[in-house]
C-alpha cells in the first residue's frame, strides 16, 4: 500500500502539513503487512502555482500510485479530483508526525477527511465575506463569492476578514 502524506520538509519526523494543494513536499509511505518498507520526500509540483494547485497536487499523487492520502484538510477541487480516482483520504491533525499519522491509519483510527476552501491559506489568497446579495470587495482583496451570508473565496494581498459590498 502506497500513503502519501502532505508535509513540510519531508521524512517520517515532519508533522502532516495542514494543506494539501499547498504543501510544501510530499512524504510517499509504502507499508506492506503493517510495516513501512520505503520512505521517500518529493517536492510538491503545485506549491508555487498560482492557480490550480490542489488539481495538480492531487494529479501528481495519482500518478505516483497512492492508494491512500493523508493531509489535515482537502479543498473541493483536490479531493474532487482524489476521489475520481478512487484514492481514499483521510485527515490527521497537523500535530501528528508522519509516522504517527500513517501507523493511525494502520490501525484503523484515521477514517475520515476534512474538507476546506481550495488553497485557503497560500501564498496572496484571501477570503472576502460576500454580504448583501452580490459580490463584494473584502479587506485584503479577497472577492466574496457567496449569496447572501455565503463565504467566497478570491485572490487577495492577505487573509481577508473581507466584509461584504453590493
Amino acid at each position: 500500500m502506497r500513503i502519501i502524506v502532505s508535509t513540510i520538509t519531508g521524512g517520517l519526523d515532519d508533522r502532516v502539513n495542514p494543506a494539501f494543494g499547498r504543501t510544501p513536499t510530499f512524504t510517499i509511505v509504502d507499508v506492506e503487512n503493517g510495516e513501512i518498507v520505503n520512505v521517500q520526500v518529493v517536492p510538491n509540483p503545485g506549491y508555487s502555482q498560482p492557480r490550480g494547485a490542489g488539481v495538480t497536487a492531487a494529479q501528481f499523487v495519482i500518478d505516483q500510485g497512492a492508494d491512500v492520502v493523508i493531509s489535515s484538510q482537502f479543498g473541493p477541487n483536490s479531493s474532487g479530483v482524489l476521489q475520481a480516482a478512487g484514492i481514499k483520504m483521510v485527515s490527521a491533525p497537523a500535530t501528528m508526525t508522519v509516522r504517527e499519522a500513517v501507523e493511525a491509519f494502520l490501525r484503523g483510527e484515521l477514517t475520515t477527511a476534512v474538507f476546506g476552501p481550495e488553497g485557503g491559506m497560500g501564498p496572496g489568497m484571501g477570503r472576502g465575506m460576500g454580504g448583501g446579495y452580490g459580490r463584494g470587495m473584502g479587506r485584503g482583496m479577497g472577492r466574496g463569492r457567496g449569496g447572501g451570508m455565503g463565504r467566497g473565496r478570491g485572490m487577495g494581498g492577505g487573509r481577508g476578514d473581507g466584509w461584504g459590498g453590493w
